[in-house]
């Protein structure tokens, strides 16, 4: 029996259909005290899509936010961006929860790097760690600007989950050619982030 979805053949006699998925891995960096994890490459036009997972990133730090920056041309981490942020958190003890707006997070055409897990920060406890997700779109248009969706959970320094939601566009028509990752302040202690180029057909 098989499962078919708008003309296409998803799953035949419990097999998925090998040509499944346009989701390609590109890239996979391991950070070790690393001071960032930088992608110089792989970022062009032939994806429409690209999307970064990091997982388990772990800061040598307490309480430090976890950032992003786009480079637009050039060797500097500094693209434009204006963006928007909201977060949702629970404690440990089931004392404090929220749903909020982050205006301490948001960005109005500056140039800095862009907080993407805030809150107060991730906590440096051998079990307490930062994933997420971050899709770039488009990032070799030289006619629009380059949006990005980001979405994360860490295990925060005074014990919190909270979930993080930021996006926004690098307002360039430049094309972003490379992406860096890192904390606030300190080095990633460990972690993995990975690159995938996603088709749109």
């Amino acid at each position: 029996m098989a499962f078919i979805s708008n003309g296409t053949t998803i799953l035949d006699n419990g097999a998925f259909d090998v040509n499944l998925g346009s989701m390609v891995l590109l890239s996979e960096q391991t950070a070790s005290s690393s001071a960032n994890i930088s992608f110089t490459s792989g970022i062009d036009s032939t994806y429409p899509i690209y999307k970064f997972e990091y997982i388990n990133c772990h800061p040598q730090t307490d309480g430090q936010n976890f950032q992003v920056n786009f480079r637009d041309g050039g060797s500097n981490y500094d693209a434009t961006k204006t963006t928007t942020a909201f977060t949702a958190y629970h404690n440990e003890s089931d004392s404090a929860t929220s749903l909020e707006y982050e205006s301490s997070n948001d960005l109005a055409e500056a140039t800095g790097f862009q907080t993407i897990v805030g809150g107060g920060g991730t906590g440096n406890d051998n079990d307490q760690s930062v994933s997420g997700i971050l899709y770039l779109f488009n990032p070799s248009s030289t006619t629009f600007v380059k949006h990005f969706l980001n979405t994360s959970h860490h295990a925060h320094n005074n014990n919190f989950a909270i979930q993080h939601y930021v996006s926004g566009y690098c307002n360039t028509t430049s094309a972003i050619d490379g992406v860096q990752f890192k904390f606030a302040s300190g080095n990633i202690d460990a972690g993995t982030i990975k690159l995938y180029g996603i088709k749109d057909s």
